[in-house]
């Protein structure tokens, strides 16, 4: 056994909001074994991805760069290489199990083995590949719902994706993915120091939880933000016409609506909610396992996820937005060993931060063009002061995958007291005061008493842009 380096368990779910775990303030969901990991751990309660979507937010976070720098703003678009590749080197036996969402889907990306699953309800980019899910459907003689079969039911329409799981339980794929990763472990021969990536496909559209664990959420208070017709007359155009475009075109087996009811909002909320109970009952799990084969003691647990899901909050669904229940999301680490747990640390950071602190512990050699910023210090309680002032994050017009059509790209800038969202191409912005409007229900964009904030946070932003530019010249794209 190697004890001089820790193997590292990297959980990462699909489309999972920074308010979904109980021991972070959220009581109405359930999560104890999320729980323990925030009690004996370190949870940095203000995580922001770089990307408002699947794709371009793991390429961003597996490369320690920017969507602007990786090339890679909309799922689907070529990722093929990433800093896997480094522990590889570094002596790691790198294994993949679940979504990672590369492109091409089974590219190696540094793993020694991958195990890929994918979206629940892939039908535009990949619609034909047949992932392991697939197969293991296929050898118990089902198909994956999907949204062929969700279309033949009267009430499609109303459904806005939530549909419960109908198949046997073990073939769910947050459960076959979690059942595969305990099998993994059991099965091969003890290897260390090991990196260990599980990629949950839920709590993602379709909204598909097992009934027995939505009961109890759909007979709970659950909490809807209010939504005035004032604040959706004030969404920016191409937010407008993105929320048409979901109620004509059904992705991921959502068609929406521009005013849900209240129950129909309170069901998504409970299937999604449920199927994060599900995952939190597999990540416990997965912990057990590790324990049993002797690898826990020894063992660096990260959990986050890839971006959050506006649930009709702001009257949208799913992403393709810059609102902070899409951009910011959990982000936990637990090792014993190596961090004083039971802390919460407020600073704002960026997902890919979470890098370094890998590649440190890894004693992997780390690229000098990246843009990521080691969290290792507040980790350790050595640094005091902000670690970001500011964090950012992008999106690109995405005709195929989301129907944002209507601007050329999106940036955001977000310090701890204020957001701004750019959009290329258009008058139109948005700007919150987050200390007065932590929702982000008032728009401040076209109020004159904020112009001087406005164009404050548009120079950030310019500047900002212009130091990443330059900061990775050098960078020829090799992680592509």
């Amino acid at each position: 056994m190697n004890d001089s380096k820790p193997n590292i368990l990297f959980i990462i779910t699909d489309q999972q909001r920074y308010d979904t775990i109980s021991a972070q303030g959220f009581s109405y969901v359930d999560t104890p074994n999320l729980d323990r990991l925030v009690r004996e751990g370190v949870c940095f309660t203000n995580n922001f991805v770089t990307a408002a979507s699947c794709g371009p937010s793991r390429a961003s976070l597996f490369t320690g760069l920017y969507p602007h720098t990786t090339g890679i703003y909309r799922n689907a678009e070529i990722w093929q290489h990433s800093w896997i590749e480094n522990l590889a080197d570094a002596g790691y036996y790198c294994v993949n199990i679940g979504k990672m969402h590369t492109s091409p889907y089974e590219t190696p990306l540094g793993f020694h083995e991958r195990f890929v699953v994918e979206n629940k309800d892939r039908y535009l980019e990949g619609r034909y590949f047949f992932d392991r899910w697939d197969l293991a459907l296929q050898a118990n003689g089902y198909v994956k719902p999907q949204r062929e079969l969700y279309r033949k039911r009267p009430d499609y329409k109303k459904r806005l994706g939530a549909f419960e799981w109908e198949l046997p339980e073990k073939l769910h794929s947050d459960f076959y993915v979690g059942d595969l990763v305990s099998w993994w472990i059991r099965t091969k021969p003890k290897t260390e120091p090991l990196f260990l990536q599980v990629g949950f496909p839920g709590p993602h559209p379709p909204y598909d939880p097992i009934p027995r664990y939505l009961e109890p959420y759909m007979k709970r208070d659950l909490p809807l933000l209010e939504v005035s017709q004032k604040e959706l007359d004030a969404l920016p155009p191409p937010q407008k016409a993105c929320n048409i475009h979901n109620t004509q075109v059904d992705h991921d087996s959502i068609v929406w609506m521009l005013n849900p009811a209240k129950e129909q909002l309170h069901r998504v909320r409970a299937h999604y909610l449920a199927n994060v109970t599900m995952i939190d009952e597999k990540v416990g799990q997965i912990l057990t396992t590790l324990e049993e084969g002797g690898y826990l003691e020894n063992t660096v647990v990260i959990y986050t996820s890839d971006h959050g899901d506006c649930l009709g909050d702001h009257g949208r669904i799913q992403k393709w937005n810059m609102y902070d229940v899409v951009t910011r999301t959990p982000l936990i680490v637990w090792g014993p060993k190596y961090f004083k747990g039971g802390r919460f640390i407020d600073d704002l950071v960026q997902q890919f931060d979470i890098a370094p602190v890998i590649h440190e512990l890894a004693g992997a050699k780390m690229p000098e063009c990246w843009e990521a910023e080691s969290l290792m210090p507040l980790l350790r309680s050595e640094k005091e002061g902000p670690h970001r002032e500011y964090v950012f994050a992008e999106q690109r017009s995405d005709a195929l995958n989301s129907g944002l059509t209507d601007t050329e790209f999106l940036t955001m800038v977000r310090s701890k007291d204020w957001k701004l969202v750019h959009y290329l191409g258009n008058d139109c912005g948005e700007l919150y005061d987050l200390k007065e409007d932590p929702t982000e229900q008032k728009n401040l964009w076209t109020e004159a008493d904020y112009s001087e904030k406005k164009a404050e946070l548009l120079g950030i932003l310019m500047n900002w842009r212009m130091r990443s530019d330059n900061r990775t010249a050098d960078w020829t794209k090799p992680l592509r």
